[in-house]
């Protein structure tokens, strides 16, 4: 047998890359991001919490002062009492209605902008131009446009969430697998089919992306327009607590928007997780 079959025939009974399992992590290695992150937020809540024994405060400055405790015993009571549900639902409706449309309006025309370069170049210098713009400014206008009501709300998250959205799923059109496009295409696809069967799929990473931001700015966007337009809300509940000084609720009402934010990243995770399943897995990090 020559030195080339013999080169071969070892080839041919090696066992293929795929088939190399990576080490199993040990346990710390698994629980460390855990271990890490959630003993950093102890530490913190612990040092917040000795900080009056430890630090002496003036008279004055206790009324501005609160610690992890009372606002654990505060947000319980508002919960287990009921008065902080109507202003939540608000706050809710008007961040779930902002961020629907922005969703409904945004996936679709940066899909479309990122397809055709007619409207690339119509549409451009406006989304540059009202991207670069701070939210602020139009806020005078939306309040004067839909008065104080849930409507206004609504306008100021759609607008804050909108363009990140927009923007990276046309970056995410744009940088789409040419070859494949075009091969797809020689198999006499149609520009839905394309878009459908490769343009999305692969943007799928940009628009999730872009989920993530527009998820931030929306909760930005409610918080804004109740601080400053609005005649109810957890936001109002906020202002309201503040020029009370009521700080325990004022950072209740933080958490909350907090947590509505880790809730929706989570459940855009799980459906980044869900949605790219059919991705080759990277290797394992050493």
């Amino acid at each position: 047998m020559s030195e080339l079959q013999a080169v071969d025939a070892n080839i041919s009974t090696a066992a293929p890359a795929d088939d190399l399992e990576a080490p199993p992590k040990s346990l710390w290695r698994q629980l460390e991001p855990t271990v890490l992150g959630v003993g950093s937020i102890v530490a913190l809540l612990a040092l917040w919490e000795a900080l009056p024994y430890l630090v002496t405060f003036a008279p004055g400055t206790k009324l501005f002062f609160t610690t992890p405790s009372q606002i654990a015993g505060t947000l319980w009571t508002m919960f287990a009492t009921g008065t902080i549900w109507a202003p939540l639902s608000v706050s809710a409706s008007g961040f779930a209605l902002g961020l629907g449309l922005a969703i409904v309006v945004g996936l679709p025309l940066g899909v479309l902008i990122g397809r055709s370069p007619t409207l690339n170049a119509m549409l451009d210098p406006f989304i540059t131009a009202f991207n670069a713009t701070p939210r602020l400014v139009f806020l005078p206008l939306v309040l004067l446009w839909f008065g104080l009501g849930l409507w206004s709300k609504v306008v100021i998250v759609f607008i804050g969430a909108l363009f990140p959205l927009l923007i990276n799923t046309y970056e995410g059109v744009r940088n789409s697998d040419k070859l494949l496009i075009n091969v797809v295409r020689s198999f006499g696809a149609k520009e839905w089919d394309i878009a459908r069967l490769v343009v999305v799929p692969n943007a799928m990473p940009y628009i999730v992306a872009g989920l993530r931001l527009a998820i931030g700015r929306a909760v930005l966007g409610v918080v804004v327009a109740e601080f400053f337009g609005s005649e109810d809300g957890l936001g109002v509940m906020m202002v309201q607590a503040a020029g009370q000084y009521k700080v325990a609720v004022v950072f209740a009402g933080l958490i909350v928007f907090a947590g509505l934010s880790l809730v929706m990243t989570g459940l855009v995770q799980l459906l980044e997780q869900r949605l790219t399943r059919w991705r080759p897995q990277h290797a394992a990090e050493y």
